[in-house]
């Protein structure tokens, strides 16, 4: 009923209902960002990583901090999952929580804010101090209609930055990847301050960015247990190392450091920030039993897989045995084809599962993937490839094939609290608890 209510309805009207909800909720609760510092976390990649790292940093440099991610929310010693299957909150949750947050002492909040969430306003009446943006890449296309929509749903967020009050003290400040090619486009909204972070030694003509205010790594080491880099913002450097694993994940350190700096942050206490985070919920996630490596993550579009793919390069291993899915409801139908021919071409097996099918045929689904996965060479259904609708049973089939030295992947959901079905329907899960099981049975 609701879905059929929203195609009748003008975009237009909605946004402005939507907004005029936004609105109330903030008045209803007090206008609980009028007295914090807000950073709003965006991008297609890295934001739930990039919001908690930053979340460590801040609490390490002693300013009390609240986060709303993805994964799970903060509030001082309160931590709790997200099990809402929403990045980012309906309006008066999210007031509700800002309130919630600074009822509790909190300095600071981290909102993890998305071109959905953007574009439906349920970002009005939070007032962001600092904006940043980790990467831009194709994702929620067919909702937001091109990339160049769902860009400039990103970017709502930079222009809207000044448009809200000023606080005493704190001026208002974009971040930005300095590496991706939509940076220009978000540094040209207005702002006080401007940063960067790259993995690229500053130059003079970087425009609108003083040097002063580029911030970089250098001398970056990957390993098995962890990575290190220099972390240079002007004349002062300084060595960091972090428990997580891959390039990606050291971006997201940049990042959250960037963030840092431009909240007044020293350094020495984002290195110690960072280096207290020992794991990300659903990201990256490991569980070990004899001799086999299971890796949960949450990636779910071509960027993240191209990305963990290559941490998993890095590690000692055998063979790698990927369970994956595609996600339902309208979402970007054209990466299922190529998430499979990936993971086609990266594992030596591959299971094709069921993941969140929303209202749409769980098997066409599976079957699209299970497509791109058959395009590869020397792939055969009921050989090295397979295709099983119950998840439990994908993974336990994953981990019953595995071999000493071998890695399991499961990706798609990372630590979701619920694979989601017919009419909005939540069913309980947890891939991290499947595979804890799986691994005690093997």
């Amino acid at each position: 009923m609701k879905a059929a209510l929203r195609r009748l309805i003008p975009k237009s009207a909605l946004a402005a209902y939507h907004g005029r909800l936004a609105d109330l909720a903030a008045w209803w609760f007090r206008h609980p960002t009028r007295e914090m510092i807000v950073v709003g976390v965006t991008g297609t990649s890295g934001k739930t990583t990039t919001a908690l790292l930053l979340h460590s940093i801040l609490e390490t440099a002693g300013q009390p901090s609240a986060v709303a991610t993805t994964a799970l929310f903060s509030v001082r010693e309160h931590v709790w999952s997200n099990a809402t299957k929403m990045t980012m909150l309906g309006r008066f949750a999210l007031q509700r929580w800002l309130r919630r947050a600074r009822d509790a002492g909190c300095r600071v909040a981290i909102v993890e804010t998305t071109s959905e969430g953007l574009a439906q306003n349920r970002h009005r009446g939070i007032e962001y101090d600092l904006v940043l943006l980790t990467n831009l890449t194709p994702e929620h296309i067919e909702s937001h209609g091109s990339f160049s929509v769902y860009q400039q749903a990103k970017e709502r967020l930079f222009h809207e930055l000044t448009l809200t009050r000023r606080k005493p003290g704190v001026p208002k400040t974009i971040v930005v990847n300095g590496d991706d090619p939509a940076a220009p486009a978000f540094l040209r909204h207005a702002a006080d301050r401007y940063f960067a972070f790259t993995f690229r030694r500053p130059r003079r003509d970087r425009g609108r960015i003083p040097r002063s205010d580029i911030v970089h790594a250098e001398q970056v080491q990957l390993g098995a247990a962890g990575s290190s880099f220099q972390i240079v913002h002007g004349n002062v450097k300084h060595p960091v190392s972090i428990s997580l694993l891959g390039r990606a994940n050291v971006e997201n350190a940049l990042a959250a450091a960037t963030a840092a700096i431009g909240l007044g942050v020293q350094v020495d206490a984002i290195a110690a920030g960072l280096k207290s985070v020992k794991r990300v919920p659903g990201r990256l996630e490991t569980f070990q039993a004899g001799g086999v490596n299971v890796i949960v993550d949450y990636a779910f579009h071509p960027k993240a897989m191209e990305e963990l793919y290559a941490v998993v390069k890095n590690l000692p291993h055998q063979r790698v045995i990927h369970v994956l899915g595609a996600t339902g409801g309208g979402r970007d139908r054209s990466r299922r084809p190529v998430l499979g021919k990936m993971a086609g071409e990266f594992a030596e097996v591959v299971i094709v599962t069921n993941e969140d099918p929303y209202d749409e045929d769980p098997f066409v689904i599976m079957d699209d993937v299970l497509a791109g996965v058959l395009d590869v060479v020397g792939k055969h259904i009921n050989e090295n490839v397979f295709r099983i609708f119950d998840r439990r049973e994908a993974i336990r089939k994953a981990i019953t094939l595995a071999r000493s030295g071998d890695v399991v992947l499961v990706t798609g959901k990372g630590n979701e609290q619920a694979i989601v079905v017919r009419n909005g329907q939540k069913v309980p899960w947890d891939d991290r608890l499947a595979v804890r099981a799986a691994l005690q049975q093997r």
